[in-house]
């Protein structure tokens, strides 16, 4: 009994967690694996990501990719569909997918930036520190390769998104 895995990923503010979150609902055996919960378990000695950050810090990302793989997979074998979440950028995201012993569908959220600027000026949470909504957009859209099915969601509600991922899924 397998079951799949879903990986969503974008920019922050793109609304990964809500459309996971939704997805995983609407799927009749799944759970949400949001990558953040294993970056936050690091009690100390935690380095978050920046743009010229120390190399530490894309290890922890790295180890962060590899927990949720794994935890995914599991699930996956166990007859769910794991929906994961998180921030994987450029040569990371196809490095991320490659981690993975059940292939996963890749859904990128692609809003437009200044879409993006707007949900982070409305959140409670903000993310982007250091980074700016641009380069976090010109990241994703210059230097992410083509993989999965990509969604403008700059005029989608959330559940509209999940019905563009849910049909896709069922084509594939």
């Amino acid at each position: 009994m397998t079951g799949a895995v879903v990986l969503i990923t974008g920019v922050m503010a793109a609304g990964k967690s809500t459309v996971a979150q939704l997805l995983a609902e609407r799927l009749p055996r799944a759970v949400h694996v949001r990558g953040d919960v294993f970056r936050r378990m690091v009690v100390s000695g935690r380095v978050e990501m920046e743009p010229s950050g120390p190399d530490e810090a894309l290890v922890q990302l790295h180890l962060r990719y590899r927990l949720a793989a794994l935890v995914a997979d599991e699930y996956a074998d166990a007859g769910f569909t794991a929906v994961v979440q998180d921030i994987a950028l450029g040569d990371d995201l196809p490095a991320w997918v490659a981690m993975f012993r059940n292939a996963p569908q890749v859904v990128v959220l692609a809003p437009s930036a200044e879409a993006v600027s707007a949900r982070e000026a409305g959140r409670v949470k903000t993310g982007y520190g250091t980074w700016t909504v641009d380069d976090l957009d010109a990241a994703l859209r210059d230097g992410t390769p083509r993989i999965g099915l990509w969604l403008d969601t700059t005029a989608q509600t959330p559940d509209q998104t999940v019905d563009a991922i849910v049909s896709a899924m069922a084509r594939a």
